[in-house]
């Protein structure tokens, strides 16, 4: 482990941010995101992450919008937003520490478990920035998770 956490937790902090801008530049949900990587690509991303962690992100996520061929959509959390809008490295934290306590407490490898939050109930309700769920404790998150609603 080098740093305050272990590489794995770093790179799928960057991974789910890299989701989230993608996200929000195409004005698409997050799950749509998430389907058109597709897994196999999600799993590269995520095994090379501290290398495209070095790169321009506006690059990366041009390239991947281009190769994935994902179109632009109508969703736009950020226009609707009526409060002070979290970073997308913001819900990349939200994302990852939900994702590695289902790694964990569910022994699940983690893009299986990625791509399970992000097709979630959980992950429409993160994506309401009008709400407060998406900064609430993440043991709070996952015990939502596991009963499959908001506690």
């Amino acid at each position: 482990m080098n740093g305050r956490e272990k590489k794995e937790y770093n790179d799928m902090f960057f991974v789910c941010s890299l989701i989230e801008y993608i996200g929000r530049k195409t004005k698409n949900h997050r799950n749509v995101i998430v389907n058109a990587i597709g897994k196999e690509k999600l799993q590269h991303l995520y095994e090379l992450a501290d290398v495209y962690h070095s790169e321009n992100m506006d690059q990366i996520t041009d390239e991947l919008i281009d190769n994935q061929k994902i179109e632009d959509g109508t969703f736009d959390n950020i226009a609707d937003g009526k409060y002070l809008i979290p970073s997308y490295w913001d819900i990349g934290k939200v994302y990852k520490r939900i994702i590695v306590d289902i790694c964990n407490g569910q022994n699940k490898e983690p893009i299986d478990a990625l791509i399970e939050v992000y097709n979630s109930w959980l992950s429409r309700k993160i994506e309401d920035f009008n709400s407060s769920l998406y900064y609430e404790n993440p043991s709070y998150l996952y015990e939502s998770y596991l009963k499959g609603e908001v506690l």
